[in-house]
């Protein structure tokens, strides 16, 4: 069956079993690899996309629920520039990934509560990016990230990375 939808601007059409995981669809047919397939149960947010404005768990959506939707992934969520946006600079800045394999599934997430107009309130960021997981992190450092990005703060991160192996500020990393 023949399903079209948008993602990250471009338009897809695919096709696939009106069931079949979005996730599977992103991965597989359509070479997007930022989602990732790891519970495959919803549980740990690290598939999580964007469609139409609102973070979804893309192992748990049916690609007919996608029809006619406008999906982004991290590979959208640059400008046509390159720039990294505010929060991929306070994600890097403030070292808030380590092994990486979840650090998508919270980028998108957090993007979304951030242009749903969520603030620095970290009791707001915590229930925004409930139910991501992260094996590696003590989520410090990725709420930071968050408030950070959400106080419209940005970094020069050529000075983030060579700090990165040293003290900066009184800060060791």
């Amino acid at each position: 069956m023949s399903i079209e939808f948008t993602v990250n601007g471009t338009a897809q059409v695919v096709e696939a079993e009106p069931l079949t995981p979005l996730l599977h669809v992103l991965r597989e047919d359509l070479s997007i690899t930022s989602p990732k397939a790891s519970c495959q149960h919803g549980g740990c947010g690290a598939c999580t996309v964007i469609v139409d404005g609102e973070a979804r768990r893309s192992c748990l959506m049916p690609v007919e629920a996608a029809r006619g939707t406008a999906i982004r992934t991290v590979e959208g969520l640059a400008p046509a520039g390159g720039e990294l946006t505010p929060l991929q600079q306070a994600w890097i800045h403030h070292y808030a990934a380590q092994c990486g394999f979840c650090a998508s599934g919270f980028l998108m997430a957090a993007t979304a509560y951030l242009e749903q107009g969520g603030t620095d309130d970290r009791d707001a960021i915590v229930e925004a990016l409930g139910g991501h997981a992260c094996r590696c992190t003590g989520y410090v450092k990725i709420i930071a990230a968050v408030q950070a990005a959400a106080r419209g703060e940005t970094f020069d991160l050529e000075e983030t990375a060579v700090g990165a192996n040293t003290t900066i500020k009184g800060v060791e990393r």
